[in-house]
This record gives structure tokens, sequence and C-alpha cells, in this order.
């Protein structure tokens, strides 16, 4: 694949992750704890199954030109910036494993508000990590195309 192409299937995917990730940390997860207990889980469990194609996809393709862009970046594309950028999604992805996936995992059970708060709030990471990243390939494919 063309280095460009590379970058700017990149940057569509990490903006796609950045303003979706946006949306779930200020407004999806805010409103959890006024669905009930009686529905939680429910609730919960059709969060995990409806937003994991949208949410995985991207992030899959984000990784893959993350690595890619390693070997085929455009030439005004610095190496330490794909290094950066795949640190930055690497990151993301371990915030992900150990830190969002096991408390969906454990809200699976019905709702607790410990586990909740600390759903919302180490969400953050992912949510400075992935705008951060926005930043760095935005601010390279501007210079692509100069």
């Amino acid at each position: 694949m063309n280095g460009a192409v590379l970058l700017v299937v990149n940057l569509i995917a990490t903006w796609y992750m950045v303003g979706l990730i946006w949306m779930v940390q200020i407004v999806h997860y805010n409103m959890f704890d006024r669905v009930g207990h009686e529905q939680f889980q429910q609730y919960e469990a059709d969060h995990n199954r409806l937003i994991t194609p949208i949410v995985a996809v991207p992030m899959l393709f984000e990784l893959g030109t993350a690595v890619l862009l390693l070997f085929s970046a455009p030439d005004s594309f610095p190496r330490w910036a794909a290094i950066v950028g795949l640190v930055i999604v690497g990151l993301i992805w371990l915030s992900t494993v150990l830190l969002q996936i096991p408390c969906h995992t454990q809200l699976l059970s019905g709702f607790d508000e410990a586990t909740y708060r600390r759903l919302v709030s180490s969400n953050w990471v992912r949510t400075v990590l992935w705008t951060a990243r926005g930043g760095l390939m935005g601010y390279y494919a501007l210079i692509a195309i100069k």
C-alpha cells in the first residue's frame, strides 16, 4: 500500500476513534448510572454487543496501518512519529484490555457504583491518548499534503 494512502487510512481511523471516544466519555458512559438496577445487566450486555463492531474494526485498521507506517510512511512522515504513534496505539490497547474491558465484564453482573466510576475515570486514559494521537497524525498529514 502506498505510504500516502496508509497515512490517510490511519488518520481516518484515528479521528473516527477520537470522535467516538469523546462521545463515549462525555455522553454515553455518563448515563450508565441512569439506566436502573433492574435493566442494567441487559443494558450492559447490549452495550457490549452493539459497540464492539463499531470500536473493534477501526481500532484494528488503526493498529494495522500504524504498524505499516513504520515501513511505508511518506517521506515527510518521520520515523520517530511513526514509532510514537504506534506506542500510543499500544497504550490505548493496553488500557482497553487491562482497565476498560475488566470494568465492562464486572458490570455484566449488574451495576456497581465503584466499577462504574473506575470505568469512567480510567477511560480518560484512552480519551487523552487518542486525542494526542489524532493531533500528531493530523499535523503530519498536513505536512504530507504541503
